[in-house]
């Protein structure tokens, strides 16, 4: 004999689901922000590449790199923003729906938390070397507790990404379709 649940309670049951599962929703306004902070780095990358440009004849080498660098770590932190865009809300949202799409990035396929954790670590290791590059260049006008602490950081960022990669590797892989 099946025991009898009470409505009620499944109807509060289901509603509280439908209510919790729903608030992923909620990201969205996070995520266009984090579009409009895109916009920003557009902005900061194009008003560099024009001190670059107009500069062409009046900086040095060293200048020339750095600004190059910092270029460089526009986009990287660009590429970042697209990862933590598009990978969180494909994971914690919803479906993008961009099978076939000849422009869907080979990454999107196979996200989960844990492959964007470590994608994420990796990018971020990735804009701390230039950083790290950018103050090196620049030792001679830097105290050198600088760039002590710059490169503890750094390597700070590379044992987290490392302990993330590992732990990521311990953790029971899901079947494969």
């Amino acid at each position: 004999m099946k025991p009898e649940t009470s409505q009620p309670a499944e109807t509060r049951g289901k509603f509280l689901s439908t209510i919790l599962f729903g608030s992923r929703w909620l990201q969205v306004p996070l995520y266009l922000g984090l579009i409009a902070a895109q916009v920003v780095y557009v902005v900061h990358f194009m008003v560099e590449l024009e001190h670059l440009i107009a500069g062409t004849f009046k900086l040095g080498e060293e200048a020339i790199m750095l600004i190059v660098l910092g270029l460089i770590d526009v986009v990287m932190i660009s590429n970042l923003l697209i990862m933590v865009i598009v990978g969180g809300y494909e994971t914690f949202v919803s479906r993008l729906r961009l099978e076939g799409h000849p422009d869907e990035p080979e990454w999107l396929s196979h996200v989960n938390a844990n492959v964007l954790k470590v994608k994420l670590a990796t990018a971020i290791i990735g804009i701390s070397s230039i950083h790290l590059l950018k103050t090196f260049i620049n030792a001679a006008n830097l105290d050198d507790k600088v760039l002590l602490w710059q490169t503890v950081i750094h390597m700070a960022f590379i044992v987290s990404a490392v302990a993330i990669a590992y732990i990521d590797k311990l953790m029971p892989q899901p079947a494969k379709h």
